[in-house]
């Protein structure tokens, strides 16, 4: 069995730092296809970041796919982030948990996973302000486009000229995350976006893995 790579938040934020596609998996967006399926591919080609997002799934289905995927990113080196639950991240043994507006508090996530990442979804300046304040490991900011695999209700996409008027307000590592395609990539990382997050893009691609081979090689 593979065993732990990362232990520390310290170890775990230094290697999100060199992390640039951040692919997050949700069954209900692969296409049929077992989400460790998915998984598997992602990593092969060269992610070295993974988030499972589940809203509905079961608690023991749930915690069985965080194992699953767990042994294939330590086999790899690669970050676990688990969207939402504590609770689950921290009995799966992944690295981190990554946080909306209306989940577990930062301060109180932090409080009881202190060596995990907790990275926060930011849609704004003053977001961006108090998750920095409170201590988050890293930043999403988005939708930078609009998309369909998030309910954001009230919340307008950003475009490339909000998510510029947001960087410089940047402290941590960040992603952006948002209706973002390949033929967004050059823009973004010229607008200072270097790491990127997203769904549909990756795992409804016939093949995963070569999707994200071919995003990082625009992205390096």
């Amino acid at each position: 069995m593979p065993r732990r790579v990362y232990t520390t938040h310290e170890d775990r934020l230094e290697a999100f730092r060199r992390t640039d596609v951040y692919p997050v998996i949700t069954s209900e967006f692969c296409a049929g296809r077992p989400p460790s399926e998915i998984a598997a591919s992602l990593l092969a080609g060269g992610a070295r970041i993974l988030q499972i997002r589940e809203k509905s799934m079961p608690d023991r289905p749930f915690l069985e796919l965080l194992r699953q995927v767990r042994e294939l990113a330590w086999e790899c080196g690669a970050l676990l982030v688990v969207d939402d639950r504590v609770d689950a991240a921290l009995i799966a043994q992944a690295d981190g948990v990554h946080l909306g507006q209306e989940d577990l508090p930062l301060l109180e996530a932090r409080r009881i996973a202190p060596e995990l990442l907790i990275g926060v979804s930011t849609h704004n300046a003053d977001e961006i302000r108090r998750s920095q304040d409170e201590g988050c490991s890293y930043l999403n900011i988005g939708p930078i486009f609009p998309t369909n695999t998030k309910k954001l209700t009230g919340i307008r996409f950003l475009g490339l000229d909000g998510l510029k008027s947001l960087i410089p307000l940047v402290r941590v590592p960040f992603s952006v995350m948002g209706g973002i395609k390949y033929a967004h990539l050059a823009e973004l990382k010229a607008a200072g976006a270097g790491r990127i997050a997203a769904v549909t893009a990756f795992t409804q691609a016939p093949d995963p893995g070569a999707e994200v081979a071919k995003w990082r090689a625009a992205l390096n």
